[in-house]
Formats: C-alpha cells, sequence, structure tokens
C-alpha cells in the first residue's frame, strides 16, 4: 500500500487511478479502507482514494506529539488532499464526520461536493456507545482493558457497539483485525488514545457545527434507518442546515451503509460525483 509523508506522520492509503471524478472515501474507528470494500468495485470509471486515517487501524504510528484531536485529524486529512494535489475531490464520510471541521478552517477548496453518509455531527462527537473510549483512554490502564475486552467474541459483537453498526453483520475477522494494530504497537495505541480524548466540548461542537451552512457545495446526505448509532433527526437538520442539500434515507442499513446496502450506496456516491456539480 503507498503511502505519503505528512508532518503528522504517514499515512497509508488505496488510489485506484484513472481519470474519472475523484472520489475519496473516510472510514471511521478504528476502521481502514476495507469498510469500503464492496463500493470500491461498483465505481468503474472513478479514481477512487481511500486513506486509512489515523483512528486507530493504522498500522503506521504518527510523529509524537502530532495533533491527533477531532480537528486535528481533519487537519490530516487536508493535508492529505493537498499533498495528492486533488481537486475537485468528492468527499465522502461516513461513521467519523470530522471532515467537516475542515470548513471550520477554511480549507475546503479541494472538495467539490460532500457527501456524509450516517456519520458524526453536530454535538455526537463521539456517539453515545463509543464515549466508552474516551473514559476508558483517561484511566491509567483503561484502554489497555477497553482492548482486551475486545478480544472477546460476546464484546466486540454487542448490539450496542460494533455489533449494531451493520444490519448483516461484520465479520468478526475484521473487527479483530481493526483492532490489532492498538494491541501491537503501544504507537498506534497511543494514537488511538489522542483521538479518543481528543474531542471538544459539547458547547463548542454545536458552535463549530453552526459554521458549516458557509459551505454552499453541494452535499448529498444518506442516513440509514436502522442505525444506532446516529440519531435519525441529524439527517434532516443536516439538510436543513447545508444550503445546497438534499436527503436520501436508505432503509434495511446501520451506520456502515456500505456493508449493508453497497449497490445502492455506490450508485448514489456516482450520480452525485457525475451530475451535480
Amino acid at each position: 500500500m503507498p503511502f505519503v509523508e505528512l508532518e503528522a506522520g504517514p499515512l497509508a492509503y488505496e488510489d485506484t487511478g484513472g481519470d474519472g471524478p475523484v472520489i475519496v472515501l473516510c472510514h471511521g474507528v478504528p476502521m481502514d479502507h476495507r469498510v469500503w470494500r464492496k463500493v470500491v468495485p461498483l465505481l468503474p470509471g472513478m479514481r477512487i482514494i481511500a486513506p486509512t486515517l489515523p483512528l486507530g487501524g493504522h498500522r503506521l504510528p504518527m510523529r509524537s506529539g502530532a495533533d491527533l484531536s477531532q480537528r486535528g485529524v481533519a487537519g490530516i486529512l487536508g493535508d492529505f488532499l493537498d499533498a495528492l494535489d486533488l481537486d475537485d475531490v468528492t468527499l465522502v464520510l461516513n461513521d467519523w464526520g470530522g471532515g467537516q471541521f475542515l470548513i471550520n478552517d477554511g480549507r475546503s477548496d479541494r472538495i467539490g461536493g460532500l457527501v456524509l453518509v450516517a456519520c458524526e455531527a453536530f454535538d455526537n462527537f463521539p456517539p453515545g456507545p463509543a464515549k466508552i473510549m474516551n473514559i476508558a483512554g483517561r484511566i491509567p490502564g483503561g484502554f489497555w482493558l477497553l482492548l482486551r475486552l475486545m478480544g472477546l467474541r460476546v464484546f466486540r459483537q454487542m448490539k450496542r457497539g460494533y455489533g449494531g453498526m451493520s444490519v448483516v453483520g461484520l465479520p468478526d475477522e475484521l473487527i479483530i483485525d481493526w483492532f490489532r494494530p492498538a494491541m501491537a504497537d503501544r504507537r498506534i495505541r497511543r494514537d488511538f488514545i489522542a483521538f479518543a480524548t481528543g474531542n471538544p466540548s459539547r458547547a463548542e461542537l454545536l458552535r463549530l457545527s453552526q459554521q458549516w451552512r458557509s459551505f454552499t457545495k453541494p452535499v448529498l446526505i444518506v442516513w440509514a434507518a436502522e442505525d444506532r448509532l446516529m440519531p435519525a433527526v441529524h439527517g434532516p437538520r443536516l439538510e436543513a442546515l447545508y444550503p445546497d442539500s438534499r436527503l436520501e434515507v436508505i432503509e434495511d442499513a446501520a451506520t456502515l451503509v456500505a456493508e449493508d446496502r453497497p449497490e445502492l450506496l455506490a450508485e448514489l456516491i456516482a450520480d452525485f460525483a457525475q451530475r451535480e456539480r
């Protein structure tokens, strides 16, 4: 897998190449590009780029002292777009919604359109069940214990956790592999903890979200009818917030829409990337 050296550290990514519209697919915690494995083959003719962000599932540790807060990781994403000199990008966010903070930091020029797929928004950073990571990261030894608990299938497949992120169910071996880097490498674990404890306050999140209305390019909002993590009301709220937006609600899907309804999601993304702009 290729990687690019950024100020914060190395960032690995997948790139299909090609001359079609550029689509950048972003994942959640502590996942990687494989969350899109069902969708990418359904987007022929597009240039698909899927970075593995430093959200705990990455295998290349960031530099010591790198800003891995929510806004810090958004900045890393912005640096990644700069490093690859990508323009008019269709930026797709799923689960992790922090890419929207590029708007707050005045770094959305390379984005031609946003696709928000069942992702964090407003004060839902992180979603309710994921708050345990923030708590564990602030207790000595707490995060290590949490990682050990993820070694138990009954724990990692809980419906209020990763087991509830997909209607069809996530492959157990994939969840294990997403948590393996933090178990095996203390530097990855350090990065994971830095992100897990780097959330703005609720008041700050609500203040920042109001600034997103300044993004006037097209926004496609894809919400999942069976989602346990992202409130149903956030889909319509995002549609009302962004000036040029539309909302699609997908039935028989939870947070990881790419897992549950890949054909429909790929069709929506392709149509948006080719015709909305």
